[in-house]
């Protein structure tokens, strides 16, 4: 049930009309809990109040709330009240929500989406002239419990009106009462089926086993463990949203994983490569993905466009060039979908070996010295005359004439330019 409050106030509303609960209640208190995303967003919130009923919406910047921007929307309804401009969307829930377009508008944000429990209710906001929170669960488009906290937050352009809404939401998945039934019966019947560990015999000091006694040893120090981390399956049938959307779930894992990022950006490039195939099938698609995350193709380095889609137009510059290169360089060799990983690992050199092979082969071709086939066209061609000259060492020599007066050629003098020699031999060579 959506649960929904004015902070320092309590108010009820009536039921949506596309809501399923039966009604929506008042909560209790905001709390104090630190740890929670919507308590900090509201203290955030407080600290920009200045003395004024609502901030300003010039000191909301959500590009550097690290802690909760990508958690949040902010919404325009100074030119539309009825149909607000989302002005912001966090990357964590754009991707919670599977967006791979722009959402401009509200009545653009996909139905049983966890952005629609946010905008669904912005309206309110206006009748209560403070911050709303609200909680609760529902099935989301993927069919899973979610469970959402949340909050809903007024700013103002001019001083006096709400005319922009900022919220914040955090959630999580549970699974339904059957699936955790069934989840409680096989750990109660592998506890049962385990054997009963045996303890350990003591190691006397003087026995066979015994060790030397090593007084304030430092203990060994124990690395991290990694978070886990399960790489994305695809079926054979996966449309192109699919291949883009495992190719960012890995982009996301290889950024936050310091000790395997080798491994998992070579996953996360091959699942890029395997976007690419898809997206060769189906270009209308892809061109519609592209125009949606405003990224332009380019023809010369078609594979950039693909590296951005899947790590991001803000991602490192020289490092999505790199991407692109070694994307560029598995269409060379035509490796098949689901095969760049592997090939990547076996090479010597890894990435960078491959970064450098495309670019040696994005290289023109030397252009071939004509200089010698024209020096031998000119030593067989028919000599118009002959003049008592001494070139000296030279071969050829390129001399200045002037028409004389009886309709011959008057040497003038030689021109000992080199670059022009040559430039004169290619051109009567031609």
């Amino acid at each position: 049930m959506d649960s929904l409050r004015a902070f320092g106030e309590e108010a009820e509303y009536g039921p949506s009309a596309d809501e399923e609960e039966a009604a929506i209640e008042a909560p209790p208190e905001i709390g104090t809990d630190e740890r929670r995303m919507h308590v900090r967003a509201y203290n955030y919130w407080v600290s920009l109040l200045d003395g004024r009923p609502y901030p300003s919406v010039k000191d909301l910047d959500p590009h550097t709330l690290e802690d909760f921007g990508p958690n949040s929307v902010l919404l325009d309804f100074s030119e539309n009240q009825d149909d607000a401009r989302v002005a912001w969307l966090g990357g964590a829930l754009r991707e919670e929500c599977e967006l791979i377009g722009d959402i401009r508008q509200i009545s653009d944000v996909p139905k049983r989406s966890l952005l629609s429990r946010l905008t669904d209710h912005y309206l309110q906001i206006i009748a209560n002239k403070a911050p709303i929170g609200f909680e609760a669960e529902f099935v989301g488009q993927r069919g899973h419990n979610t469970m959402y906290r949340g909050i809903l937050m007024p700013f103002t352009s001019n001083g006096e009106n709400i005319d922009f809404i900022y919220g914040v939401i955090s959630w999580k998945e549970i699974a339904d009462s059957a699936t955790s039934e069934r989840i409680a019966r096989e750990a109660a019947s592998a506890i049962a089926a385990a054997s009963h560990p045996v303890e350990a015999s003591p190691v006397w000091a003087d026995g066979p086993n015994s060790e030397p006694l090593v007084l304030d040893a430092p203990a060994a120090p124990v690395a991290p463990e990694e978070p886990a981390w399960d790489e994305p399956v695809l079926p054979f049938d996966a449309g192109l949203g699919d291949h883009l959307s495992a190719a960012r779930e890995c982009a996301r894992a290889a950024a936050h994983a310091d000790a395997r990022s080798r491994s998992t950006l070579y996953r996360a490039l091959g699942h890029a490569h395997d976007f690419a195939l898809a997206a060769e099938a189906e270009p209308v698609d892809y061109a519609d993905m592209l125009a949606d995350a405003g990224i332009k193709a380019q023809t010369r380095a078609p594979m950039t466009a693909v590296a951005k889609l899947v790590f991001g137009t803000a991602y490192d510059k020289a490092r999505l060039t790199e991407y692109a290169s070694a994307l560029a360089w598995a269409q060379r060799l035509a490796l098949p979908m689901g095969g760049f990983a592997a090939a990547l690992e076996a090479q010597d050199g890894g990435l960078k070996a491959w970064v450098q092979a495309e670019r040696r082969a994005r290289r023109p071709e030397p252009k071939p010295d004509t200089g010698d086939a024209a020096r031998a066209a000119l030593r067989i061609a028919r000599p118009l005359g002959h003049l008592n000259y001494d070139p000296g060492a030279e071969e050829f020599v390129l001399l200045v004439a002037r028409r004389d007066e009886v309709g011959g050629l008057a040497i003038v003098a030689p021109v000992a330019d080199k670059a022009l020699l040559e430039r004169a031999i290619r051109k009567a060579a031609a």
